[in-house]
């Protein structure tokens, strides 16, 4: 693995660090360390990253703003690559948008809105990057990146690229081929957007935004929604009707404000949170029998 160091910091892909705790990398405040951490300056220094862990046949795990992420106590063997600065351009063509996967959702949503641009108002209360929403089709509000997202371009485990369609990425709820069938990272989106009436859409964007800011418990750390609803229930009514508002194990609690979320009060583990999840799990099969399905991704070793 130190080879590995040697080599990336050689082709100057970007930073490199060597146990990095990777509880300064994700919004829950929560994660052990990361044999190695890369945030690649550019696209070419995510490309050779890539070709060199694979050529170091290493396992490795993709990460943007660490929103939607639990990672456990033991952290994460292996390698952790960061999307941030270095993929994150912007261009407006007409209603085309072409984004870089390191840009902010949230950026992007206001951005378009200001110009006039349709389709993206549901992401103004999503956090994270616009890698991670095409890689989960992150969606609010009724909609989803499935609706609004032309095409995307992946680098593939074997450093291979290739420019996937909507169709391709076979988008269902919270879930893409690149989870599983082709895993892969996006490196850029073109989304296909409408003109619209702009006072109208900035005002449909500040509701969502406001809507966010009251309902969800944005001054503790946190990684978003923690599970699926659970269709036709609301995660969030079910967990608040069986009584769970405010449980809680160490410093992780279920928020007094929105019941499908788990807040870190300041020095909560993975361990506190799964064994929250776990609580939340049973308490509504047993009331409710209903079984209940994490949205937040589990990663790294116990």
């Amino acid at each position: 693995m130190s080879d590995l160091v040697k080599k990336l910091l050689e082709a100057k892909v970007g930073k490199v660090w060597k146990d990095e705790p990777l509880a300064k990398h994700t919004t829950w405040k929560i994660g052990g360390p990361a044999d190695i951490l890369i945030q690649p300056s550019d696209r070419e220094g995510l490309i050779t990253t890539m070709r060199e862990i694979a050529a170091h046949q290493l396992p490795y795990r993709v990460i943007g703003r660490g929103s939607n992420l639990l990672v456990r106590d033991g952290g994460i063997r292996g390698v952790v690559i960061k999307l941030g600065e270095g993929l994150d351009h912007l261009k407006i063509d007409d209603s085309q948008v072409v984004v870089g996967a390191g840009y902010s959702f949230i950026k992007l949503a206001t951005i378009v809105a200001q110009q006039g641009l349709t389709g993206l108002e549901f992401a103004g209360g999503i956090p994270g990057t616009v890698g991670g929403a095409v890689y989960m089709n992150a969606g609010a509000h009724g909609s989803d990146v499935s609706r609004v997202l032309h095409s995307a371009e992946i680098l593939f485990e074997d450093g291979s690229l290739a420019v996937l369609s909507n169709e391709e990425l076979k988008y269902s709820y919270r879930h893409s081929i690149l989870q599983d069938e082709r895993k892969g990272i996006c490196l850029e989106a073109k989304f296909q957007l409408a003109h619209g009436e702009r006072k109208d859409i900035v005002d449909a964007l500040a509701t969502h935004k406001d809507y966010r800011r009251k309902t969800q418990p944005l001054q503790y750390p946190c990684c978003g929604s923690v599970f699926r609803n659970p269709t036709p229930h609301s995660a969030g009514r079910l967990i608040e009707e069986a009584g769970l508002k405010g449980y809680q194990v160490g410093d992780a609690q279920i928020s007094l404000l929105h019941a499908n979320f788990i807040v870190n009060l300041g020095n909560a583990s993975a361990r506190d949170v799964l064994t929250l999840i776990e609580h939340i799990k049973s308490t509504i099969q047993q009331k409710f029998g209903v079984e209940m399905h994490p949205e937040v991704q589990v990663v790294g070793e116990g």
